[in-house]
């Protein structure tokens, strides 16, 4: 059963633009294993992110790094969560998540199932 999806977008330029101007930023968005990635990716990290939060009903509290968007062997994404997210997707009986992330024309996008 579908427990909720999320998709979300994001302008690449604009995101790197973000994070110059605002350092601290890439520590509050990014797990350590995230943060040396190329911009496109750290851009489609994000989106995985906010479409993962708005799969969750998007509830006040939850913490970025406590998601962790990873390549698996195949080289397909998936998310890592602990916290904060992994409680609130425990809450809501979520049992597996299903992640698509693309990058094209300076545009990051992905689209999060969280299945129950």
């Amino acid at each position: 059963m579908i427990v909720g999806t999320g998709i979300d977008v994001v302008d690449i330029p604009r995101f790197a633009e973000t994070l110059e101007r605002t350092p601290g930023l890439r520590t509050r968005l990014f797990t350590e294993a995230e943060r040396g990635l190329p911009m496109r990716s750290l851009a489609a990290r994000f989106a995985a992110k906010e479409a993962l939060a708005k799969a969750l009903g998007a509830p006040v509290g939850l913490a970025w790094t406590d998601v962790t968007v990873q390549r698996g062997e195949d080289g397909r994404p998936h998310i890592v969560m602990q916290g904060t997210v992994q409680a609130r997707a425990d809450e809501l009986g979520v049992t597996s998540m299903h992640v698509s992330l693309s990058h094209d024309a300076g545009i990051a996008s992905a689209v999060v199932i969280a299945e129950g």
